[in-house]
């Protein structure tokens, strides 16, 4: 079975930068798309962002300009470059494989927290 594990969340004020990183093991990481989601406080879990297998990317609207998903196969690793951070960018990041029609697997890590406050 897939697993993830998500790393590089932390504290950070308005403006700043983090690089989440997302570790996948357990499938051949190189031949699925792959995405970002979020969850803030009290609501649900939201899609971020999205690079398919030849490194086509899509944006949630709210990020677009601020965030860069990229995927090092050899490494099987992705990674979100969030820059211009805002309050409203603070939930826990999550990563998954998507399949062909853009699903998620059922297997969620335990995802990093990002928050942002100054």
């Amino acid at each position: 079975q897939v697993q993830f594990v998500e790393s590089g969340g932390g504290l950070v004020q308005p403006g700043g930068s983090l690089r989440l990183s997302c570790a996948t093991s357990g499938s051949i990481f190189r031949i699925y798309a792959m995405g970002w989601y979020r969850q803030a406080p009290g609501k649900q879990r939201e899609w971020v962002a999205t690079i398919t297998t030849g490194g086509i990317t899509n944006y949630l609207d709210a990020v677009k300009g601020r965030f860069t998903i990229s995927r090092d196969n050899a490494k099987k690793t992705l990674y979100l470059q969030m820059n211009s951070l805002k309050p409203e960018d603070t939930a826990v990041y999550y990563c998954n494989q998507l399949s062909r029609t853009d699903v998620p697997t059922d297997s969620w890590g335990q995802g990093t927290q990002v928050a942002v406050s100054s």
